[in-house]
This record gives C-alpha cells, sequence and structure tokens, in this order.
C-alpha cells in the first residue's frame, strides 16, 4: 500500500530569517513552556520543530512510520505579511527551496506552490514559474490577513487555478478576531481557533456558490474540514429554514461537502469515519501535521490501516494519486 503524506510541512531556513526580519505583526518567541514559536495576536501556532529544517531527520522519520512520500507545503502564515516585494520574495524562496529537495529527493518530495494571492500579477507569475520547477498545486491561507478567500480581489488567480484544474491546500491560521477569543489562552489556536477558521472559510465557499463558479477546483481542507463533518445536518437543516443559506447554491450543502478533499489528522478513528462517511472515501487523503508537535505519522497511518480495506488503500495513497497526478 503506497503512503503519501499530503499535510507536512518544512521551513527554509531563509524564509524564516525574512520573517524574523519584516514580520507584519508575527514574532517569534519562546512559549510557556521554552519553545521557539511563530506567534501572532499573542498566541503561539508554529512551534519550531528540527525535522521542519532537516530533510535527513525527516526521511528517517517517514522511513520509520512507513510513508513513502510527502507532499510538502508551507505552513502559516506562508507568505502573507509584509509588503508586496516581501510576500513575493518569500514566495519564491519557499518554492525554490522545495523544487530543489524534489530534484534531490525525487522519490520521496512532491510540493505544492505557495504564491502571493493579495497582488494577483505577481501570484500568477509566480505560479507559472513554480508548476514549471514542478509545483503540483497551491497553498494558501483560510484567510489572508482578513480577506475572505472569496474576496473579488482574489479571482483572476482563482480563474487560472480553475482552468489547470490544481489542487489547493487550504491551510488554517488565526482567525479573524482571534485576539478577542483570546486564543493564546490555553494555546487555543491549534486545538480550537484553526478548526473555526476552517469551518468559516470553507461555509463561506459553499454558501456563496463559489464551488459552481470554480468546478474544476480540488479544494483540501485539513484536519478533517476542521468541524464540518460534524455539521453536516446543520447546514442542511439551515438551508431548508434560512434563505439566506440557499440563495446562491444549486444543491444542499451536504452535497457540496462531496465536492471538497479532507485529510486524516483527526487523531480520532471515530472521527475519521464519520468524514469517510460525509465525504466519501474517494475523498479523503492521508495527511499528518508533520513535524508539527501534534503531528503523529506512524499513529495516523495505523488508524488508515485499520479502515475497510476497500477504502484503506485509497486513503493511504491511491486519491493523492489520482488528484494530484502522482
Amino acid at each position: 500500500m503506497t503512503v503519501i503524506d499530503i499535510h507536512t510541512h518544512m521551513i527554509p531556513q531563509a524564509w524564516l530569517d525574512l520573517l524574523q526580519q519584516d514580520g507584519g505583526g508575527y514574532e517569534l518567541k519562546k512559549t510557556r513552556a521554552g519553545q521557539t514559536a511563530i506567534h501572532l495576536a499573542g498566541a503561539p501556532f508554529v512551534t519550531l520543530m528540527p525535522e521542519m529544517f532537516d530533510y535527513a531527520l525527516r526521511l528517517q522519520a517517514m522511513d520509520a512510520a512507513g510513508v513513502d512520500m510527502a507532499m510538502l507545503s508551507l505552513t502559516g502564515p506562508n507568505v502573507f505579511w509584509g509588503s508586496r516585494e516581501t510576500g513575493v520574495k518569500a514566495a519564491r524562496i519557499a518554492n525554490a527551496a522545495y523544487a530543489e529537495a524534489q530534484k534531490q529527493y525525487p522519490d520521496r518530495i512532491r510540493w505544492v506552490a505557495s504564491i502571493p494571492w493579495e497582488y494577483p500579477d505577481d501570484a500568477l507569475a509566480e505560479l507559472a514559474r513554480a508548476r514549471s520547477d514542478g509545483a503540483r498545486g497551491v497553498a494558501m491561507l483560510a484567510n489572508i490577513r482578513g480577506r475572505d478567500l472569496i474576496d473579488p480581489l482574489f479571482e483572476p488567480v482563482w480563474a487560472e487555478i480553475d482552468r489547470q484544474a490544481l489542487p489547493v491546500f487550504v491551510h488554517p491560521t488565526i482567525p479573524l478576531g482571534g485576539e478577542d477569543m483570546r486564543l493564546d489562552e490555553f494555546s487555543l489556536a491549534t486545538p480550537v481557533g484553526f478548526m473555526v477558521d476552517t469551518t468559516l472559510s470553507f461555509t463561506r465557499l459553499i454558501l456563496s456558490g463559489f464551488l459552481d463558479r470554480y468546478p474544476n477546483l480540488k479544494l483540501i481542507a485539513p484536519h478533517g474540514g476542521g468541524t464540518m463533518p460534524y455539521l453536516s445536518g446543520r447546514f442542511d437543516r439551515c438551508y431548508d429554514t434560512i434563505p439566506a443559506c440557499r440563495a446562491a447554491i444549486k444543491e444542499k450543502p451536504s452535497a457540496y461537502l462531496r465536492r471538497i478533499f479532507y485529510d486524516t489528522v483527526v487523531y480520532e478513528p471515530r472521527a475519521l469515519a464519520m468524514c469517510i462517511d460525509i465525504a466519501g472515501a474517494d475523498n479523503v487523503l492521508y495527511g499528518t501535521d508533520f513535524p508539527h508537535n501534534v503531528g503523529d505519522m506512524a499513529g495516523i497511518l495505523a488508524m488508515v490501516r485499520d479502515l475497510p480495506q476497500d477504502q484503506a488503500g485509497k486513503v493511504a495513497g491511491g486519491n493523492a494519486r489520482r488528484i494530484f497526478g502522482l
């Protein structure tokens, strides 16, 4: 059974250096546990781990867990901070680093590109460059400095990604209003804040009619889709009873949930089973969040292997091969 991890990160040192030089509200400091982490609004949300910078350590961990291939993406804040120049530079740094890693480890590493969405001309140019260097899709955040993904600013970029029918890995970040939510308390960004960001972002994508306008997109909602599978029935009930929830879409929200892709970063077999039940076994992909401190390649793979045989192979790697054209 081929195993492909579609939710896994590496951090180029030059990208981190740039973030420290021009953080745009992000800062690097110690957590209460003494670990170095990227913070926003006082909340730590990326704890820096050695495997984020060292490919030898990454490959050792993959071998130990039984993972064949990693689809690398840039974690938050991706390239969305600082000036236009900074955003373009950050994207080029990350994409060039991943392209080089794929050349060095062609049997183990693939990647998705980061692009400066806030500047559509630059984003399209970087997308073309990254695709020529081997990028298999695009990585972005569930909100871009407070802008929803349905913002008209992004339409030229979405149109080109839809034309190419590319996968888009939509990683959550601190949701809008995160400071008011006091996400710094108990480090709530990771267990709760990210789930809120994903759920709000994808619900807007569904209810706005976005998926009807861009039918070729392969949107990936990580962490099992946030809370969306659990809310499927509520979405449909609101569609039936609240006119605003059905004004812009052709089908019930649950139908659109089956047009989105999800990963396995849920840590709980019952949650994974529910995600597969709501989304379909063809729409769930093995992901681990490695090397974040919550990442668990072996534990999540064990959950996947315990799935019914007709599902396990699809989730472990078959779906990723199809979606990313591997």
